[in-house]
């Protein structure tokens, strides 16, 4: 299908997986961006009853859950005769998004040995560092905390076609990570985007209150 002229350029939402035994980054790109994000934010305050001073104090950033349902589906390769998915359908797909909730085999194998020869504490292995990237101004540090997969059409060897995949994410920020780590500094870049995104949104609505309603204002503070 011809694009429209002069149709803006389509960007596309992915997940980006860095791991240290991988050294190829992967990168899951979105076949169809998700029609809908749903975000919920808790702030994170002082527990407990304080004096009124403590009510008002910040314990960091708001802890902030992500859900989206992303579609996968084979039609277009099939029609194109593309190999891999005549061979096993969205196989490979759903595989990159699993495995960023497996620990690596090569991991496993190692820590069986070690418990195997007796080495009292085995480390478990860390979820690679990943990344969603939803546009340049969201690029988050998230831990998937939930997938549920529904496969809808299968090929006669019974290789999955279509599917839709829910994906919970947790986004961590700069408290649970050391200042030495990137997605430290991949959090903070995005708190300063969404500040200076605040700031141009507010300058935008005194300017369109008018002057009366900016007399109003520093009247109230």
């Amino acid at each position: 299908m011809a694009k429209l002229p002069g149709s803006p350029k389509l960007l596309k939402g992915a997940i980006a997986a860095f791991d240290l035994f991988n050294p190829i980054t992967s990168v899951i790109l979105f076949q169809y961006n998700p029609a809908m994000l749903t975000r919920s934010l808790k702030p994170r305050g002082q527990e407990g009853e304080g004096s009124s001073a403590e009510a008002m104090r910040l314990n960091g950033p708001p802890e902030e859950t992500i859900q989206a349902e992303i579609e996968i589906d084979a039609t277009d390769q099939l029609e194109q005769a593309i190999d891999t998915f005549i061979e096993a359908g969205i196989h490979a797909q759903l595989a990159a998004l699993e495995t960023l909730i497996y620990p690596k085999s090569p991991l496993v194998i190692a820590n069986t040995a070690l418990a195997a020869a007796g080495v009292i504490e085995v480390i478990p292995p860390e979820a690679p560092f990943t990344l969603f990237i939803w546009g340049v101004r969201r690029i988050l540090p998230v831990r998937i905390t939930e997938m549920s997969i529904t496969e809808e059409a299968f090929d006669p060897k019974l290789n999955p076609l279509r599917a839709k995949v829910s994906l919970g994410m947790r986004v961590l920020s700069y408290n649970d990570f050391a200042v030495t780590h990137p997605g430290y500094y991949a959090f903070l870049t995005h708190q300063i985007t969404k500040e200076v995104m605040a700031t141009i949104g507010s300058f935008n609505d005194i300017a369109t209150i008018g002057s009366a309603g900016a007399e109003a204002l520093r009247e109230i503070f």
